[in-house]
């Protein structure tokens, strides 16, 4: 909710010297959350004065542009100038060029003179154009930031104005003016209102609030039978509760519609983020943001017969104000005449009965809407607006005649609109019930100790009535307040009102022997590791495509695997839990790509959904009411099975090219690295295979697996058909990885190794054997015949060239002998080389290069 201070100053006792952020940091005490500050005059600063034109000289130029000379007196006439600058004529008189041709000789504009800044950083200098010195500009609303239109520049006497040349536009204009903007939870839709701001800014500053609508209830004239008929038909409510239960109607005549909106109230709608269209739709959202009460304005000569409340039928269409016909449900609630429905009830009017500048005659509608049905036609649409933002959030069942009364008065004064005897108004409200509030309850609830003077001063400040009786206190919750329905929310207001700083600060203290779990410290180092090695670690959405699905956690192409789908997705392309944290990783990756990131080594550790034998329960368990064992079996047994999987994304460079050294770019060994940090963050050990992935390129995938041969994930580079389809830069690898499972296959011991006390030795062997036979079997076969003897073996060459055999590939392995109990001689070494090089060839018929 914006709100604009001089609206604010209205109804509330805001100092005069109170800036935006003043305002929100006296509101956070009563709970709401600083969101923004809305002021003109950061981006926008003067000398900005009313000039007239005096005369008007059109020429046309080589390129074809026809442009004014204009002289613009901008200091009245016999007085002198005092503003000083660059630029500024002491005459009061500026020659100036205006592109523009919407003005005449004798309009009196906006000047923007030089040393002015405009929004965008635009400054105002005298300077050389079209063959004159232009001095200053002629505005538009669009550079002055009041408006959209550019057409042509801002004839003040267009909008009803007639200032003094020379006066300060700035402030005719209200451009002083500032909102403070602040977030307006689901419960509190009072503070979708200056009213309900005012009211909380005065609970903030412990002063009275004087409501101002409870005048304009006195004054709005009681209904009588020639008002505009109003039937309320409501044959399928949604949880029993009617759709309207109050709608009064009012109609007023002889309207000036193409009346300009005067400036103090199209610059308040500015800064409170609402366009300024015409006079009779600005007053409509002006009662709207002043009171939370919104309205609807119809042309009443639109109009077919009286209105009906009622759902719509099947096949019903309607086009709303936005010029988009709408097919009906019929849960939907509508608004109809005898012509059928004109009009979305709480979300949204139909374009039928719209009123125009031709419209003279207008009927006033303020109704009360049922919270549920207005949330649902809305979302069911995806047609949000102001009106429905505060229905469902629930409106004051007493405002609505006083709201009505409000735009009444608003349109006789600045439209010059008649009153007409007609009153309609259907009431069907009913008064809150009265809640039982222990006097002991708040105190136990909150930990402070409340007097009973503090509860019922704080209780009464709300706007609730509050009888004590003894040991309980009966508190009738004020009408704009449908969020108190209970104890607990009066001992919300309590502590609200009384002071949040007031409840004392205690800190938990731990229950000794307690800790995180093996599965949570794992995690912790496993993150660590990754972010400590120059990865970025991020969160996805977990919500994906099906075809997302099918591509990451399907190895195989062609596969249609079974993912749980949302109820209520996001959107339809987002309406599936992911199997996989791929595809969450890759629109991160885009998104910063986007942005100018080009090296980029990103990952995510999360859970990821796998479908069970079943999915969800029918037996959901009802409020107030202990589930049984069997009920809760059943709601396990729907729970999807959802593992840990940690995934990463790698492309660009590694390091920067930099004196002496040159730029390095990620690979799949980037990749296997990451894969093998986790592996021996947790202790577990994983062995590395030729693998295939649909997403993965052939060639040059990782399968992971542990010791039982079951498949962990896969680590590569990713296809280039994939990586040209998301516009991926070539060569981008990934790793992914099932960190459940390698947590499972964790030993809960780990072997220390001793200090060596003898030397070891090194030798290397060169094989050759067929290109299709893997490293890693190779190392395996070396490892068995070398024996205990060996220490390590690691492949350090690849070589497939001049010399080598087509089919075949030499792989290089550098292999470390050491004994526990002695040196060990060249000897030793050599033999268990050799035991190593036989159970190679016997197995891959390996040969020793020469």
């Amino acid at each position: 909710m914006r709100i604009p201070l001089s609206w604010l100053r209205e109804y509330a006792p805001v100092p005069a010297d109170a800036t935006a952020e003043d305002v929100m940091e006296t509101l956070v005490t009563v709970g709401f959350e600083e969101e923004a500050v809305h002021r003109p005059t950061d981006e926008l600063s003067g000398p900005i004065v009313v000039g007239q034109v005096l005369s008007m000289e059109p020429e046309t130029h080589s390129n074809g542009k026809t442009v004014n000379w204009c002289q613009v007196r901008v200091v009245p006439e016999g007085q002198p100038q005092t503003l000083t600058g660059k630029g500024i004529e002491e005459s009061g008189v500026q020659g100036i060029i205006c592109g523009a041709h919407n003005f005449k000789v004798g309009d009196k504009v906006v000047v923007t003179l030089p040393g002015a800044v405009l929004p965008g950083g635009f400054a105002i200098t005298a300077r050389k154009t079209y063959g004159h010195k232009s001095a200053g500009m002629i505005a538009s609303v669009r550079e002055l930031g009041i408006g959209d239109d550019h057409n042509g520049i801002l004839v003040l006497s267009d909008i009803g104005l007639d200032p003094e040349i020379g006066t300060d536009a700035m402030e005719l204009l209200g451009l002083y003016d500032q909102a403070a903007e602040v977030n307006v939870t689901p419960d509190r839709g009072y503070a979708f209102s200056i009213r309900g701001i005012a009211r909380e800014y005065c609970h903030a500053t412990h002063t009275e609030f004087e409501d101002f609508v409870l005048d304009l209830a006195e004054r709005a004239p009681a209904a009588n039978n020639s008002g505009l008929p109003v039937e309320i038909s409501d044959e399928a409510p949604i949880h029993g509760n009617v759709g309207c239960t109050r709608f009064v109607a009012r109609q007023v005549s002889g309207v000036n519609s193409a009346a300009p909106t005067p400036t103090w109230m199209s610059s308040r709608l500015r800064l409170a983020g609402v366009r300024s269209i015409s006079l009779p739709v600005d007053i409509s959202n002006y009662v709207m943001l002043e009171t939370g009460q919104p309205l609807h304005f119809y042309d009443a000569d639109k109009l077919d017969g009286g209105i009906v409340v009622r759902r719509a039928r099947t096949g019903e269409k309607l086009t709303t104000l936005d010029d988009k016909t709408r097919e009906l449900n019929t849960e939907d609630l509508l608004i109809c005449d005898q012509s059928g429905p004109i009009g979305l009830a709480g979300v949204m009017g139909g374009a039928t009965t719209e009123t125009s500048s031709d419209t003279t005659t207008i009927i006033i509608e303020a109704a009360r809407f049922d919270e549920v049905s207005i949330a649902r036609t809305s979302r069911r649409h995806k047609l949000s607006s102001d009106a429905s933002k505060r229905f469902e959030r629930g409106v004051d069942f007493k405002l609505q005649a006083a709201a009505a009364q409000r735009a009444v008065d608003l349109l006789v004064e600045l439209a010059g609109a008649t009153v007409e005897e007609g009153v309609t108004d259907f009431n069907n409200t009913v008064e809150n019930e009265p809640i039982e509030l222990p006097t002991g309850y708040t105190s136990a609830r909150v930990g402070v100790e409340y007097s009973e003077a503090q509860i019922v001063d704080a209780l009464t400040e709300i706007g609730a009535e509050v009888v004590s009786s003894g040991e309980n206190f009966k508190v009738t919750a004020p009408s704009w307040r449908p969020d108190i329905a209970d104890k607990e929310d009066l001992t919300e207001e309590i502590a609200r009102l009384v002071g949040y700083d007031k409840i004392p600060s205690t800190l938990p203290v731990a229950p000794p022997g307690r800790g995180y779990t093996d599965e949570q410290v794992a995690r912790r180092r496993v993150l660590d590791a990754l972010a400590a090695a120059g990865m970025t670690e991020v969160q996805a959405y977990p919500f994906v495509a099906q075809t997302a699905n099918n591509l990451w956690a399907a190895p195989e192409a062609g596969q249609k695997l079974e993912s749980i789908k949302l109820a209520n997705p996001i959107a339809e392309t987002q309406a599936w839990m992911r199997r996989s944290l791929m595809p969450g990783l890759v629109e991160v990756f885009k998104r910063n790509l986007s942005r100018g990131f080009k090296n980029l080594a990103i990952f995510e550790s999360g859970h990821v959904f796998i479908p069970g034998s079943q999915t969800g329960s029918t037996h959901i368990p009802g409020l107030g009411v202990k589930p049984g064992d069997d009920v809760l079996t059943d709601l396990n047994a729907g729970i999807p099975f959802q593992p840990r999987y940690v995934a990463g994304l790698f492309a660009g460079n590694e390091h920067a090219e930099m004196p002496g050294t040159t730029a390095r770019a990620y690979d799949w060994r980037d990749a296997l690295d990451a894969v093998q940090l986790i592996a021996d963050a947790t202790g577990t050990e994983i062995s590395v295979v030729q693998g295939t992935h649909q997403a993965f390129h052939p060639g040059r995938t990782a399968e992971l697996r542990n010791s039982e041969g079951e498949t962990l994930g896969f680590a590569g580079e990713l296809h280039p058909k994939l990586l040209k389809d998301n516009d991926l830069p070539e060569r981008t690898c990934a790793f992914e990885v099932d960190f459940t499972r390698m947590l499972n296959d964790k030993s809960d011991r780990v072997e220390a190794y001793g200090i060596f006390g003898y030397p070891a030795t090194n030798q290397d062997v060169a094989l050759i054997v067929d290109a299709t036979v893997p490293a890693a079997e190779i190392s395996a076969a070396l490892a068995e015949g070398a024996g205990d003897l060996l220490e390590d073996i690691r492949v350090f060459d690849d070589y497939r060239g001049v010399g080598i055999e087509e089919g075949k590939k030499s792989v290089a392995f550098a292999l470390r002998f050491r004994a526990d109990d002695r040196t060990l001689t060249a000897e030793e070494a050599s033999a268990s080389r050799e035991a190593a090089i036989a159970v190679a060839a016997e197995r891959f018929g390996a040969v020793l290069r020469g």
